[in-house]
């Protein structure tokens, strides 16, 4: 059981004029209408410091607290390996299943949670990120002045990343170019989601066969932007969809409907794909030196 968490929001002019029943349960739609309203009569929801009512219009600039009580958190890997470390800089070796930040279920068994356990009087900051069931490198900075400096080589397209991705088998050439746009779309029981989407924000990801068996392709992939989901949005989007995606479907869409009764629909934390971050190259933050590590892969993607 963990301690809980306090969720502060300010009320905008657009989210303004709603109630607060509506305004919980029209955009946090991973609980029902009825939930939000018993949490809100339960007093867990205050309005600048106060109790409040379900029908209570919202005004622009009001504060809303939610306090989640404790709860049992679903069981993940929690190890993870130090690649890199020195004062200002860590690279860590994340497995599959293990959420990078606090998000949904999840608060202590994520790896900034187990971060803090080991380093309790800083907090290490990620530079990128990578999908809960993504394994392999992440880039985070120990100090405002690293992240700053780390961040601005992002932007800057200077941060090298390479991936390895398992797909079925395929016709693929032997190298292409994805640059599918990917933006936000609805679904239904989240606010929105990332996919394939014409009026999106460029994307690019540069992929390389490695390897072709009977049943499976095996890329190499260099992402030269950091799109949400990119490689996994990017390959479905041309016809091949990471082997084991329980969300993305060919053309870079979400499954957006039930095949079974009562069947949950997947969200982007689910795992299951094969999707590896293998390289990662940058310049240290303050001797600008080169920094290359390497993570090496699962046996389904060596």
């Amino acid at each position: 059981m963990n301690k809980g968490w306090i969720y502060r929001e300010q009320i905008t002019l657009k989210e303004a004029k709603r109630t607060i029943l509506d305004y919980y349960s029209q955009r946090y739609r991973h609980s029902s209408r009825t939930q939000w309203q018993q949490r809100i009569t339960a007093q867990q929801v205050l309005l600048d410091g106060y109790p409040t009512t379900v029908d209570t219009i919202l005004q622009p600039g009001q504060w809303l607290t939610y306090y989640r009580p404790p709860w049992e958190e679903p069981k993940v890997p929690l190890s993870f390996e130090v690649v890199y470390e020195d004062s200002e800089i860590l690279v860590v070796a994340k497995p599959s299943g293990l959420p990078v930040l606090p998000g949904g279920n999840f608060l202590e068994n994520t790896l900034l949670g187990q971060l803090k356990k080991y380093y309790p009087h800083e907090t290490p900051i990620p530079i990128h990120r990578l999908g809960r069931g993504t394994s392999g490198l992440i880039l985070l900075g120990r100090s405002p002045i690293s992240r700053s400096h780390l961040t601005k080589q992002m932007r800057q397209g200077k941060i090298n990343k390479i991936y390895r991705a398992l797909v079925g088998k395929s016709n693929l050439p032997d190298r292409f170019f994805i640059d599918q746009p990917i933006g936000k779309i609805p679904y239904p029981i989240l606010d929105y989601i990332y996919a394939a989407t014409p009026n999106g924000l460029a994307s690019h990801s540069d992929c390389i066969v490695l390897k072709r068996t009977a049943k499976t392709t095996l890329l190499k992939v260099t992402i030269l932007t950091g799109r949400p989901h990119q490689i996994r949005i990017h390959l479905a989007s041309v016809g091949y969809p990471l082997m084991g995606d329980p969300l993305y479907r060919v053309g870079g869409i979400p499954k957006s409907y039930q095949e079974k009764e009562n069947e949950k629909l997947p969200v982007p934390g689910d795992c299951g794909y094969h999707l590896h971050a293998y390289r990662l190259s940058f310049n240290h933050p303050f001797t600008h030196q080169p920094i290359e590590v390497v993570c090496p892969p699962p046996v389904q993607l060596q």
